[in-house]
């Protein structure tokens, strides 16, 4: 399951994807249109920083942008950057310690299976085409919607 910090950093990346790409947009502005805590946006925005999803500026005019146009995020990355793994059992994320069972376990096959069409999922979806799909609603609706 995609936790809140996953589904919230999805909506901000997004959110930033939809403003001006040479203006930095304010933490107050980003939670206002999200509809999200400040405080819990920040923790969510350090960590896009820290892995140079997006790049921060303190001070006056001052805030967030996407380092990259939209089409070179994908939401498979945003995720595993935020949940860690997108394993949908313990034993296929990416630390877990071998199996004992693995030679006989009759469900791995299926797991594995699963596992990849998530992954091609999520991998094959860009902020660009996420943006594509809106209807025909206005900007401020489709930002509070994300």
């Amino acid at each position: 399951m995609i936790s809140t910090k996953g589904r919230y950093a999805l909506r901000v990346m997004l959110d930033l994807a939809m403003q001006d790409p040479e203006r930095y947009i304010p933490l107050k502005e980003i939670a206002s249109r999200q509809e999200l805590s400040e405080k819990y946006l920040e923790i969510i925005l350090k960590t896009l920083v820290k892995q140079k999803l997006l790049r921060g500026m303190r001070g006056k005019g001052g805030g967030y942008q996407l380092t990259r146009a939209p089409k070179d995020y994908t939401v498979g990355e945003i995720l595993m950057l935020t949940e860690g793994n997108l394993s949908s059992v313990a034993c296929l994320a990416p630390d877990a310690e071998s199996c004992d069972r693995a030679s006989c376990c009759l469900t791995l096959p299926m797991w594995q299976k699963f596992d990849s069409m998530v992954h091609d999922f999520f991998f094959g979806i860009t902020l660009a085409d996420l943006l594509e799909n809106r209807s025909g609603q206005t900007t401020e609706n489709q930002s509070q919607e994300l």
